[in-house]
């Protein structure tokens, strides 16, 4: 989901730019999965390398659980239940002023105030700033 977003938003290729990097980088990112090299195929659905690649970019923001910190588009990451990473898009309020976020655990991408429903653990602002 995340993927399609920024090709729609921004006319980035997250997908590319993640295993370029990884390709280039590759013991920079975490090795979970017993890999010998990067892979174009899955390597942009895992949530651990998306975060370190986001770090690698400087768009790595504090982690704080309040919804002053959140704009609308930056990329929260969170654990789920069962310890299963997982990551969102910050999108707005809405009429009673919870935060929103768009993600999607296996039912399509949906809008719904779960921003604060997880524990937290990134916090990304891409493309950063003048970046």
């Amino acid at each position: 989901m995340i993927v399609r977003a920024y090709r729609d938003a921004f006319g980035l290729d997250l997908q590319r730019l993640v295993h370029e990097d990884m390709a280039r980088n590759f013991s920079a990112y975490p090795n979970r999965w017993g890999l010998a090299g990067p892979n174009a195929s899955i390597d942009h659905r895992r949530v651990p390398n998306l975060r370190t690649f986001f770090r690698r970019q400087g768009a790595e923001l504090p982690i704080e659980v309040n919804a002053s910190a959140h704009q609308d588009g930056d990329l929260v990451s969170v654990k789920l239940p069962g310890n299963l990473d997982h990551i969102m898009i910050v999108a707005g309020r809405d009429d009673s002023g919870q935060t929103l976020a768009v993600h999607n655990i296996g039912q399509g991408a949906q809008l719904e105030p779960v921003l604060f429903a997880f524990p937290h653990t990134g916090h990304f602002r891409f493309p950063p700033p003048g970046g």
